[in-house]
């Protein structure tokens, strides 16, 4: 049976398409996936995110829990509500999942997690409790629900239906939160728009959820979010990533503090596995065919694979994220298997759309070359 979240029905009020997601009942879309997709890029769109776990994180031994159990360095966590995004590796250096950490105050971190990696997560973080004998406690707190409002008026419309909230949150900048009584809001998300994602009592979430309705923000689903997520540049686990590869070979060694003399999980494989992959963006640049994730990717340095792929609808054009041979530059064309045929893409810079705005150059798209 089909784990479902606070908003379960509401969605199937809506006419909501609903799937089967790593277990959980959850809106596909409610009508049109691109309608959808462009009201977070033009406007205001929010997501049901209620099936990730959020996890507090209480006790004098939290900080140093999180500097060894986390990829990039806690330290950074300095300001009371600061963000980073990270992951949990393996001793291999694979990653177990990706995740933000909340700093809320000296004894008190906020981990949210994937919802297909929750269970797995748990059991990680509790033999890492153990194995570093550290002193805290880690409390699931499946008594949240989260929803994402997303897009450039997504504050706006936030702070009309929670007026309260504007004084503390609209200096708030982006990676940050504040803990405002039993709601949270923090400005962070995964559409590459700004917004806030919203964690409150899961009683509360519907009563919400049809406010946001009514001052005209767009529920939409996971069709739109996984097309808003890859424009914008932003890794799935379980497609971009997993517990065979390395965040080096995966596009985020940004988040992996290799040069510090900090000790963390998966370090000592990382430096023994230095990168020998590379994660880029591929415009597809002939006709009659879409991008889609497992499908071969041919280049000068060798062969990749695209990890995935969709029809971009801010592009008009097929785009995807494939993990190549290292050598392969921004501009170089290469070819992909789609079914039958090889077609030609060319390789981008990360990431396709960013604030709204299209930052491929799609008139320099060409196939007079051929690898």
């Amino acid at each position: 049976m089909l784990k479902t979240t606070p908003l379960n029905a509401a969605h199937r009020a809506l006419g909501a398409r609903m799937v089967d997601f790593g277990g959980w009942g959850m809106p596909l879309n409610y009508g049109s996936q691109i309608e959808e997709h462009h009201a977070v890029r033009r406007d205001a769109g929010m997501f049901d995110v209620s099936h990730m776990l959020v996890i507090d994180v209480h006790g004098a031994g939290a900080r140093g829990f999180l500097r060894r159990m986390l990829a990039n360095n806690a330290d950074k966590l300095q300001d009371p509500g600061r963000a980073l995004y990270s992951c949990m590796l393996n001793d291999e250096g694979g990653v177990i999942d990706d995740l933000i950490v909340y700093f809320l105050c000296d004894e008190f971190f906020r981990l949210v997690v994937n919802a297909g990696r929750a269970d797995k997560d748990l059991a990680w973080l509790e033999s890492l409790k153990e194995r570093f004998d550290a002193a805290l406690e880690l409390w699931p707190r499946r008594d949240l629900a989260m929803i994402a409002v997303q897009g450039p008026n997504a504050r706006e419309r936030v702070w009309q239906v929670l007026p309260g909230t504007r004084a503390a949150t609209e200096a708030m900048r982006t990676f940050h939160g504040a803990q405002l009584g039993e709601l949270m809001l923090a400005r962070t998300g995964y559409t590459g728009e700004d917004g806030f994602e919203l964690m409150l009592p899961a009683a509360r979430a519907e009563t919400l959820w049809s406010a946001l309705i009514g001052a005209g923000v767009k529920p939409c689903g996971l069709g739109a979010r996984d097309t808003l997520r890859l424009e914008a540049g932003m890794n799935l686990w379980g497609q971009d990533m997993d517990e065979s590869v390395s965040p080096l070979d995966a596009g985020i060694a940004w988040t992996v503090d290799l040069d510090g003399a900090r000790d963390f999980v998966g370090k000592a494989a990382l430096l023994a596995r230095p990168q020998s992959r590379q994660l880029v963006g591929l415009v597809l640049a002939d006709k009659g065919g879409v991008l889609r994730g497992h499908q071969k990717v041919t280049t000068l340095e060798g062969e990749g694979m695209i990890t995935s792929g969709t029809f971009s609808p801010s592009l008009g054009r097929s785009i995807a994220l494939a993990r190549i041979p290292l050598g392969v530059n921004a501009g170089a064309l290469v070819q992909v298997s789609v079914r039958d045929k090889q077609l030609t893409a060319k390789v981008v810079k990360l990431p396709f759309v960013r604030n709204g705005r299209i930052l491929i150059n799609l008139s320099q798209l060409t196939v007079e070359e051929k690898p």
